[in-house]
């Protein structure tokens, strides 16, 4: 017998007999749809690729990418997301057009960077490429520390990096270094499956459903996208979450055996996201029990499986770390300021990281303002899609647990967002009514004309989807390393022996960690500041002692790239004069010997015959 729907249970079970209104599809020659449609998808795409073929990154200033792009990318921009407005408006326009465009948007966010780049971005990227190669190399997980010290960490959640060993053993590449530039592109595409999922639990309105879409595209910019377990790790959790929402509700008499079917299908993603990343698994610990509490997912199995599987793995194989992190995280808990201040070397500092972080942050405000507005104009969705409310509303949570490495807040701001972008593209839409009640005194409904429901709220898509650029690409100075900088730091880690010692400024330079199971590392801008004063008042002799403890047949480098001045100067730490100075300290000095360089930096090292002063 079927079992009654009960209030709690109506705004899901009736979301597609009760939705926002359609706008009635305009007469139109039959040709009219695809001109009209095509042809900006087409122009956007056309200059945009003249624009890539004309982009020089070999001199970026502080704007990064955002600097070097030609007006032609930024016209195909506007023309890209003029298309998509004038293509979601029609609510009856099949979901290949939307889905063409906002693929369209990812390879213009996304793709761009791969093209125009010559090798990968990011340091931590070039870092996780180093683990991988960990894994091929000892074909074994460590778990301790030993001599990984803390890139032992990596093996305690190694699933990502498992996957993608597995992944170049089957494809035969050399390594991840290899695909590793698309990534952001492939990781960003994973997530439109669960995104729509996740929406039309809600709605049925194509015009929402898209809008959302693109907006979660233009307002994603705090780069985790990138070749990550970050990246990975929440396509499952949105995955996760949609499928929890689209079954959710109490199991009814009868379908018990379906929702324990469901459960078990899940818990392989919820293995995958507990050994991939840290954080993600309480996301969504917290996520869940969340919408336990609101009963708009009622069946608390689920959540009990994943706090097992979770307290499993970080009671056996990640316990290593945990008994070093937890004192520390403990004592973070309820620390509200100090887990939002960025601390030493996170502060923009010139004319352009300065602009871009405004950018940023005014395109994050703008996103949540919206919606905002949105779950205030729309009182049907504010009862009915009650449970994105949360999932926008949860993450904040965390900001009280723990800073995660002064970088929580964007890890909050980036949970927060599929729900957040539903509400907002809700405020950027026309007034609506619900589905199968016309407008009172009429036959049918009446598409919203004029200025207010049209050409505004497609100006403010265009802003949102134009900051995006500077929001993501705007410190690629930083991020970008020239093939001559990946040279000099090859040569070095490859010909230095075991037991070798590399001192640089800082850890942003390519193979930063290529072999750290036989080459040591030390950054001094890592260190107290009292210790970085001593250096800039000796630098060679500060350093020479740093250096001294190297045992033969190791050796000892001092290594200074551009991506170290690039990341010390746009970050607050020191200007690229201090360390020019640092550097010809060093070079001048009888401790030191210079023994390699290019146009990207230089490198020296410690003199053995020498006493250490």
């Amino acid at each position: 017998m079927r079992q009654p729907v009960t209030p709690a249970d109506r705004p899901v079970a009736e979301s597609s007999a009760m939705d926002l209104a359609d706008l009635p599809r305009p007469d139109r020659a039959p040709w009219s749809g695809p001109l009209l449609l095509g042809g900006p998808l087409a122009g956007a795409l056309g200059l945009w690729a003249y624009a890539v073929a004309r982009t020089d990154t070999t001199a970026l200033d502080d704007f990064g990418l955002a600097g070097a792009l030609p007006v032609a990318f930024w016209a195909g921009l506007a023309l890209l997301a003029a298309g998509f407005w004038i293509c979601v408006r029609d609510p009856r326009r099949a979901d290949r057009w939307p889905l063409a465009y906002t693929l369209a948007l990812l390879l213009m966010e996304r793709g761009t960077q791969a093209l125009v780049y010559p090798t990968p971005l990011y340091a931590w990227a070039w870092k996780h490429d180093a683990v991988i190669g960990h894994l091929l190399t000892a074909e074994r997980l460590q778990t301790t520390g030993g001599e990984l010290g803390d890139m032992a960490v990596y093996d305690q959640w190694p699933g990502f990096f498992a996957a993608q060993a597995a992944l170049v053993r089957l494809t035969g590449v050399e390594n991840s270094l290899t695909y590793m530039a698309w990534w952001p592109l492939l990781s960003s595409m994973l997530l439109l499956a669960p995104l729509l999922l996740l929406y039309r639990t809600f709605t049925q309105d194509r015009r929402l459903l898209w809008t959302a879409v693109w907006l979660f595209c233009a307002a994603n910019w705090v780069g985790q996208d990138y070749f990550s377990p970050q990246s990975l790790a929440l396509a499952l959790y949105l995955a996760v979450i949609a499928i929890v929402l689209r079954r959710g509700g109490r199991p009814a008499h009868g379908s018990r055996s379906r929702h324990l079917l469901w459960t078990v299908l899940l818990v392989p993603l919820i293995a995958a996201i507990v050994i991939s990343h840290q954080l993600t698994p309480v996301m969504l610990v917290v996520a869940l029990a969340g919408l336990c509490v609101l009963r708009r997912y009622r069946d608390w199995l689920l959540p009990a499986v994943l706090l097992v599987v979770f307290l499993a793995w970080n009671l056996t194989a990640s316990l290593p770390f945990l008994r070093e992190a937890v004192p520390e995280m403990v004592r973070s808990f309820g620390d509200l300021r100090g887990n939002l201040e960025t601390g030493y070397g996170s502060t923009p500092t010139g004319t352009g990281p300065v602009i871009v972080s405004w950018i940023s942050r005014l395109l994050s405000a703008a996103v949540l303002l919206l919606a905002a507005l949105g779950v205030w104009r729309r009182p049907v969705l504010r009862h009915r899609a009650r449970p994105l409310m949360l999932l926008a509303a949860v993450p904040l949570l965390m900001l009280a647990a723990n800073d995660y490495g002064s970088e929580m807040i964007f890890r909050v701001l980036m949970f927060m967002l599929p729900g957040a972008c539903f509400f907002a593209a809700a405020a950027l839409l026309p007034d609506v009514r619900p589905l199968g009640a016309a407008p009172e005194g009429t036959g049918a409904p009446r598409p919203a004309r004029g200025l207010r429901f049209a050409v505004l709220p497609g100006v403010v898509l265009l802003a949102l989807t134009a900051a995006f650029v500077p929001s993501y690409a705007g410190k690629d100075r930083l991020s970008h390393f020239p093939p001559p900088e990946v040279a000099l730091v090859r040569d070095v880690v490859e010909h230095a022996p075991r037991g070798s010692l590399v001192v640089a400024a800082h850890r942003n330079y390519p193979l930063a960690y290529d072999r750290y199971w036989h080459i040591g590392h030390y950054w001094f801008l890592d260190d107290t500041k009292e210790h970085v004063a001593r250096i800039l008042k000796d630098p060679a002799g500060t350093l020479a002692r740093d250096m001294a403890g190297v045992e033969p047949p190791g050796r000892a480098y001092f290594l200074l790239t551009q991506g170290q001045i690039a990341n010390s100067e746009m970050n607050g730490m020191l200007t690229a004069e201090q360390l020019r100075t640092i550097e010809q300290s060093v070079a001048t000095s009888p401790l030191f010997e210079r023994v390699g360089g290019n146009s990207a930096g230089t490198v020296y090292e410690l003199r053995r015959t020498e006493a250490t002063p």
